[in-house]
This record gives C-alpha cells, structure tokens and sequence, in this order.
C-alpha cells in the first residue's frame, strides 16, 4: 500500500485489528447501563473543616457541639438518580481491639445535583426526597464521635447511584447496603480521626 508524499503503508495483522475495534467499542459503544471507568473514578468527597486522615475538630463531636461538619462533592456521574451518606466508626470500642463499626449517620435518595451539605445540617434542612436512616443511638441524624478509647476513624462515605431507593421507614445500614446492590455507579471517602481530650 503507498501513503501520501511517497511512504508506503503496511497493512495491521489481524490481532491488531481486533485490538482496535474492542477499544473502539468501550470507547464509544459501551452500554449506558455500566459506568465507565473514569466515572466511578471521579466521585470525590471533601470538608472544610478536616483534611482526609486528618483530625476532626471538637466541635463536630460528643466534646463540642455536636453537629455535623461541613462536606462537599464533586464529579457524580452524569446519569446517577440519587446519592447515599453512611459516616461509621470501624474502631469501636477500642482500635486495639475493634468489635463493631459504629453507624454514625446515614442518609439515602440524596438528590445528584447536590454538591453538598452545610455545617450542623438540621432534618428540616436536608434537601426535598432524601430518606434517613437509624444510627447506632437508634435515632435518625448525625452523631458525632464519641471514641471511649483512643484515636477512631470516622469514614464519611459517599455513593452515587443508578436509582432512586424504595426503602420505607428508617432503615438500618445493613438494609440499605442490601438495597444498594448492583447499584453503585461511584464511590467516594472521606476519614477523620478524633481522640478524646483529657
């Protein structure tokens, strides 16, 4: 085969060919209903008040006043139908010797178009559809830490999800776990740490 100005072209072996369609096809064609990798990739969750791995200030915990910090997110994929908040504690009671994770908050059918939530969010305050549910106190709403020995970690995770939840009452996490399933499209975390002062 000749090329332009003179260069002469050779034909691609077979194996490179095909090579070249599948990556055209998971370029271009890949079905709607599966993300692409820079998708699930892009989800990111921050605060202004801790940086990941950081300490969480007092303020947010059982030693100050308690309320929820500030989050932000970025980069929900374009055809996520809602967002799901789980913020738990993998070190209770004790890092040295953990026996349970410690639910601390847990919010589902978050709009996709969030970008977040402000400082001591109040229930009233959440936005329109988001479902709440149950702690480890029983209750709905936010639960700062609370750590009875030394320094927990306190994961703030974020999904992004293909549908809406059909989830009633106040679910725990295992159920919305469960309901989760084969839904997830993004993920995203964001850890603190705190230590009880003295």
């Amino acid at each position: 085969m000749s090329g332009p100005a003179g260069f002469r072209c050779r034909r691609a072996p077979p194996r490179y060919l095909a090579v070249a369609a599948l990556t055209l096809y998971y370029t271009v064609c890949m079905p709607t209903g599966l993300p692409r990798a820079e998708e699930t990739m892009s989800l990111t969750i921050t605060s202004t008040a801790f940086t990941d791995g950081g300490g969480i200030p007092s303020r947010y915990t059982c030693q100050g006043d308690d309320i929820s910090p500030p989050l932000d997110w970025r980069g929900v994929p374009d055809h996520a139908r809602s967002l799901v908040l789980i913020v738990d504690d993998p070190d209770a009671p004790d890092p040295k010797a953990p026996r349970m994770t410690w639910v601390h908050w847990v919010l589902f059918n978050l709009p996709p178009a969030t970008a977040g939530l402000p400082e001591g969010i109040t229930p009233d305050a959440l936005p329109p559809g988001t479902g709440q549910g149950l702690n480890n106190w029983n209750r709905t709403g936010y639960g700062g830490p609370c750590p009875p020995v030394g320094r927990h970690r306190y994961f703030h995770k974020l999904y992004a999800l293909d549908t809406l939840l059909e989830l009633s009452g106040k679910p725990s996490k295992k159920a919305l776990e469960t309901a989760m399933q084969g839904h997830v499209i993004g993920q995203a975390e964001l850890v603190g740490t705190y230590q009880k002062s003295k």
